[in-house]
């Protein structure tokens, strides 16, 4: 007889404990909280510099939104089989064997996660500046010499890090409170996004144009959408971050798969809208390789003030983001060391609190101390391309599951099953595939930085294995 891997086993002593907080609201603002930060407000005017088309920049948001919506549809079934901490770590230790959940798991840990709340942090440093100057990431308070060079210390990341000391004790002290504070940015942040849309109406110069559909001076217009689908899909990055929260959501077997489908499809409106708010109110040569388009827009609706309101809506989105994401990557990491994977201390649940705290506090420390090293923007582009590639595994692990799990509960089945999992792995594959084509030397760097967790994996599954018989002894 085979022995079940650790995620199949009945829930560990310490995620009973944890909180079941989170209801289907919740769970559906902390799919949008995970997703909204920086991009919607910066990602545009690269695209249509890309391909300057507004009709195929618009089908390539509405596609990107389809393929998140195949994703959760896909990653659902999963959910409803297994919710408990961990979301894809616990999908690819069942499909493949706890080895790929915990170099999953590792990979979060290292900077997938960790690195994603850095870099939101400090876009939430570069437009809080906006206020207060003096703490911008340009103004360097410190320099150290290093052996390897100066180790420079701007007030912007002392920000930067402040903010994560605070999102980080909202979430220490209850998972309500943490949910709550999502909940309130996040629809703060909706909020201010569907401002724009409806200003563009009210005070549109002139009609959109959305054609050609592709301009007769484009040399490689096939090309030049898969670069801009890329700018889209990790602009839409981080809607299935709510299943790593799974423990800690009422009824999670119903309403995870509900809150993926109906917060994919939130974002898809919300993103189509803003950008249809660009073009009512930009033109395409006023668009194009412009970094800010939100600011530019903003600014040509409602003149200077314009700009403030999208800076405004800039904090509050990243740090909204931020409050949703360490909530999801704590959780990772305090899933695999209930699983014996990571460090034990790393599963115990607070006494009074009942949240996670130790795996909070741990992936907190190292997020901030990512932004203080301006290190970890090198490290993200390494794991890029390991990143895309478990997102790619996670859709095909439904199909492995069909066939050697049968017999597990699914209290939600994928809809339009197999096309439309298939559908979000073929998507998924070719930005894995564009990935290694673009940035080959980064993609093997970044595998290599996911096998360092081999001998950790190797640790920690041999004193699990050996903790086994005492246990039963």
């Amino acid at each position: 007889m085979s022995t079940p891997s650790p995620s199949s086993r009945p829930a560990p002593t310490a995620e009973a404990q944890l909180v079941k907080g989170i209801g289907l609201w919740g769970a559906t603002l902390l799919v949008i909280g995970n997703v909204i930060g920086s991009g919607i407000f910066l990602t545009t005017g690269g695209m249509v510099a890309e391909l300057p088309s507004t009709t195929l920049v618009l089908v390539a948001w509405v596609a990107g939104g389809l393929l998140a919506m195949a994703g959760g549809l896909t990653y659902a079934e999963m959910g409803s089989m297994y919710p408990r901490s961990g979301g894809l770590y616990v999908y690819l230790s069942e499909a493949y064997g706890p080895a790929w959940g915990f170099l999953f798991g590792w990979a979060c840990f290292l900077v997938i996660l960790t690195g994603s709340v850095a870099t939101v942090a400090i876009g939430f440093a570069e437009y809080f500046s906006y206020f207060f100057p003096a703490l911008s990431t340009s103004n360097v308070l410190v320099t150290l010499p290093m052996p390897w060079g100066a180790w420079s210390i701007s007030a912007g990341q002392l920000v930067a890090a402040a903010s994560i000391a605070i999102i980080t004790a909202i979430n220490y002290v209850g998972v309500n409170s943490g949910n709550a504070v999502n909940g309130i940015l996040t629809v703060a942040k909706m909020g201010a996004l569907v401002v724009l849309p409806i200003l563009a109406l009210v005070y549109m110069r002139a009609e959109p144009v959305f054609t050609p559909v592709v301009p007769p001076d484009a040399a490689r217009p096939l090309v030049s959408f898969g670069v801009m689908m890329i700018a889209v899909m990790w602009t839409y990055e981080g809607w299935y971050y709510v299943a790593f929260a799974a423990g800690e959501i009422k009824d999670a077997a119903r309403n995870v798969p509900r809150a993926l489908i109906y917060g994919t499809l939130a974002l898809t409106a919300i993103y189509v809208a803003v950008n249809l708010g660009y073009f009512y109110t930009l033109s395409v040569a006023e668009m194009s390789g412009v970094t800010r388009i939100a600011e530019k827009a903003a600014t040509v609706l409602v003149g200077p003030v314009g700009a403030a309101l999208v800076a405004a809506s800039v904090v509050v989105s990243t740090f909204g983001c931020n409050v949703a994401a360490i909530i999801s990557s704590s959780r990772t990491a305090f899933a695999m060391a209930a699983d014996g994977r990571f460090f034990p201390a790393a599963a115990k649940v607070h006494p009074v609190y009942r949240t996670p705290h130790v795996a909070i506090l741990i992936t907190s420390v190292w997020s901030a101390f990512l932004t203080l090293t301006g290190g970890y923007e090198t490290l993200f582009t390494y794991v890029t391309f390991a990143s895309v590639l478990f997102g790619t595994l996670g859709g095909l692990a439904i199909f492995v599951l069909r066939v050697k799990r049968p017999d597990v509960p699914r209290p939600y089945r994928a809809l339009g099953y197999p096309v439309i999992p298939a559908l979000y792995v073929l998507g998924s594959l070719a930005l894995v595939v564009n990935t290694l084509l673009e940035r080959p030397g980064a993609s093997i760097a970044g595998l290599g930085l996911v096998a360092l967790g081999l001998p950790f994996y190797f640790h920690w599954a041999g004193k699990s294995r050996n903790a086994a018989p005492e246990a039963r002894g």
